[in-house]
């Protein structure tokens, strides 16, 4: 093989932009030779984009069983991901997935036990991971040249969504269509570092607010506090309506601080160790000379290009994905965990109670706009910053 023929199953705005890519040439070994939409105006645009080089299908499961693929790209509704992947994986089809792996733990550990049992390549879309600031703090982090992390701060808040966002589609914010609001859609990528630099947290107490800045049915305003095995603590915020966002993301060591904006890393370096410096000072208020540096990195940066790439050279020659399909449940796991804590207002550990959260999950789906057919209401609350809040319609 010399080519991978590719199916992409969803051509909404990523999964658009990906046929795109690889339409201009820009991933060699890659050829669609399928696609997949149950939106007609979406595969009109197919059949023109492709000039019948490829064959348009209406559902996912068509394209999987239509035998004009080797590997399937998945980017529909979250809730789509697990049963197109384990069907993909049934018919011996390589996968690369958009984020998140699925909505729950539980049905991805299904997910994850298919790619195992077929053999066949699995592959997440978090090209985070290809940016170069990330993988310099990796780097470092890694190396031990800084001394242990005593304390983790991200701050994303640079996802602003105005009400039009959500409106947008009806499937959007809601518990049955999304599965959940800022954690399952805009922050996956976050999550999915945030495990991948500092490793898996043990325990998680976060406030996820329902609706406090829109009129949506789901959390778009968290702010979550997590322990480590290691000792280290961290406090998670994100937020679909802070304008101007920020993303910041503060790393305390034993010797020394590094801030992070996605595009930089800057550092605050000590001369010594601050856990001897603390039990050895002779001084009550002691304070040592600290330098400031920024820190170089290689300037590579190919985001989604650079996951394509990874996912064909994989297949071909066996080179190394950019992230495995098996860990996207630990992200998963860190939101399934905020939302319990914030569902049942207490400290979880993690690994979660897994059936605790589906059955709670199952019940917001239940009562969810798309479900019920009932629109949800809402008051504006001005004692409080005139935040919206909602109410449960008569």
């Amino acid at each position: 093989m010399n080519v991978v023929r590719l199916g992409v199953i969803g051509i909404g705005n990523m999964g658009s932009e990906h046929c795109r890519t690889i339409l201009a040439g820009k991933v060699a070994g890659l050829r669609i030779t399928a696609v997949a939409d149950r939106r007609e105006d979406r595969r009109r645009w197919a059949e023109e984009a492709f000039a019948k080089s490829a064959a348009v299908f209406s559902e996912g499961e068509e394209l999987i069983d239509s035998g004009l693929c080797d590997a399937v790209l998945i980017a529909t509704p979250h809730y789509q991901h697990p049963t197109l992947a384990i069907k993909a994986f049934s018919k011996g089809l390589d996968v690369l997935s958009e984020k998140p792996i699925g909505v729950y733990t539980k049905e991805v550990r299904r997910e994850i036990e298919a790619a195992q049992k077929s053999g066949r390549t699995f592959a997440l879309m978090f090209n985070q991971r290809t940016n170069c600031v990330y993988r310099k703090l990796r780097e470092i982090i890694e190396s031990g040249e800084l001394g242990i992390v005593k304390r983790v701060n991200w701050t994303i808040t640079d996802w602003y969504r105005t009400q039009r966002y959500y409106d947008s589609g009806t499937w959007r914010a809601t518990w049955a269509g999304e599965g959940g609001g800022a954690l399952i859609n805009q922050c996956p990528h976050q999550l999915d570092l945030l495990w991948w630099l500092f490793g898996m947290p043990t325990k998680i107490r976060a406030f996820c607010h329902i609706g406090k800045w829109h009129k949506i049915e789901v959390e778009d305003d968290v702010t979550a506090y997590m322990e480590f095995p290691s000792g280290a603590t961290g406090v998670f915020i994100t937020s679909t309506a802070d304008l101007p966002g920020v993303n910041r993301l503060e790393v305390t060591f034993d010797r020394g601080r590094i801030i992070c904006d996605g595009s930089s890393l800057e550092l605050w370096r000590i001369p010594v160790s601050e856990r001897e410096f603390c039990f050895t000072s002779e001084d009550a208020f002691g304070v040592v000379e600290k330098t400031h540096e920024k820190i170089e990195t290689d300037g590579e940066n190919p985001q989604h290009l650079g996951v394509l790439r990874a996912f064909a050279l994989h297949i071909l020659t066996g080179a190394p994905l950019i992230a495995e399909g098996a860990e996207g449940i630990n992200s998963l796991m860190i939101s399934n965990a905020m939302y319990l804590s914030s569902w049942e207002g207490k400290d979880v550990s993690l690994p979660i109670d897994e059936d605790e959260f589906l059955k709670l999950l199952d019940e917001k789906r239940a009562h969810s706009a798309i479900k019920t057919g009932k629109d949800v209401t809402y008051k504006t609350d001005h004692s409080f910053g005139g935040q919206i809040l909602p109410e449960d319609k008569a």
